[in-house]
């Protein structure tokens, strides 16, 4: 799982790119796709970091129906891993056995429909959020640790 999301200096100033109050980009990005990975493939079990700074992390996380690799980054160089036509801000991807689906179109509006069925009475309960919360959290104060064969690809292009 990939999820890149240039940001610019705004937000290393803004509350987001404060870590006690965003929740660091395991939190503050990557909450998400977190939710989504365990409502595909079932509970968390291992999880690892591999790197963290303040604008990217990457890791490995085992579910039950899946080992997943992600990168999460909001550093706009990391957009130049990726082939991709003309400008481009954002990247999202999730490859399952082997067939890449490309995610990167189609969230514009994601917050605002959401944001209308919870004022609709048909929004997630605590209950329904707790299990990306809990494995978020778990991630955002985990030490990064030692490499190995469950580091996601995009860590080859770094020089870290």
């Amino acid at each position: 799982m990939t999820y890149i999301t240039g940001r610019g200096r705004w937000y290393d100033i803004s509350w987001k790119g404060i870590p006690e109050k965003s929740g660091g980009v395991a939190v503050n990005i990557g909450i998400h796709f977190f939710d989504l990975l365990l409502w595909l493939f079932g509970e968390a079990g291992d999880s690892r970091v591999h790197y963290s700074d303040p604008h990217k992390m990457a890791g490995f996380v085992e579910l039950e129906r899946a080992k997943v690799k992600w990168f999460l980054s909001t550093d706009v160089n990391d957009l130049a891993c990726k082939d991709a036509p003309g400008p481009q801000t954002t990247f999202r991807s999730i490859t399952i056995d082997g067939t890449e689906i490309d995610f990167t179109e189609g969230f514009t509006d994601l917050h605002t429909l959401v944001y209308k069925e919870i004022l609709a009475g048909r929004g997630a309960g605590i209950n329904d959020a707790r299990p990306s919360i809990n494995l978020a959290y778990r991630i955002r104060t985990a030490s990064p640790g030692l490499r190995d064969n469950g580091m996601h690809p995009y860590l080859a292009h770094e020089k870290l």
